[in-house]
């Protein structure tokens, strides 16, 4: 066991089963306002995205759609990620082939899964979990593309080549305005130019 693996298990604050009954009662109690994730053994608050936030899943779920229609864009999605998938995501937004989700529960294996996406919101975990967290999780659950849109740095970050011991061996960083290439399966040219406009 690694270092880091054994950092992992000690400080655990709970077991999977404990987070995803917490998960379900306070999905029943808050309405939504908040959602919990479980990375590292620890659970952390997704809250509620704002306007632009939201304005940029529904823009690349739109783009998505007009090049693949044979792909679905799935919000709200829970993953079972981390190496042994003992983490809880809920990704902005999942890119699955037509119809993958159906039938499965809250919280889903990540084998089909295309592409997570994950859009920066403005608090005081996004660096840790959206920029660290995140892109090892889903990189050790084999999920072969994360795209990061980061509103602080104006940047659209492409993580790919996934290595259950690293997260993800490649990534690629450009600017808003860039035109992003997501390669195959999926050859979608993804122009950035209007995500300028949903940065505070």
């Amino acid at each position: 066991m690694t270092v880091m693996a054994e950092r992992a298990v000690q400080s655990s604050q709970m077991s999977v089963e404990e987070f995803e009954r917490i998960a379900a009662f306070a999905a029943k109690e808050t309405d939504d306002a908040v959602r919990f994730e479980f990375l590292n053994g620890r659970i952390g608050v997704k809250k509620v995205a704002d306007g632009d936030h939201d304005t940029i899943v529904v823009r690349l779920n739109k783009r998505f759609m007009t090049m693949r229609p044979d792909l679905d864009l799935y919000q709200g999605q829970g993953l079972r990620v981390e190496k042994y998938r003992e983490g809880r995501a809920r990704p902005d937004a999942v890119l699955v082939p037509e119809g993958h989700f159906a039938g499965h529960g809250e919280w889903a294996e990540p084998s089909g899964v295309l592409l997570v996406l994950e859009v920066t919101s403005h608090d005081s975990d996004t660096d840790l979990r959206d920029r660290q967290e995140k892109p090892v999780a889903y990189g050790a659950a084999g999920i072969p593309l994360y795209l990061l849109i980061d509103r602080d740095a104006c940047t659209v970050t492409l993580y790919g080549d996934p290595d259950p011991g690293v997260g993800y061996r490649s990534s690629r960083k450009e600017p808003f305005g860039a035109t992003l290439l997501l390669p195959d399966p999926l050859g979608i040219a993804l122009d950035t130019e209007k995500l300028k406009q949903y940065v505070d």
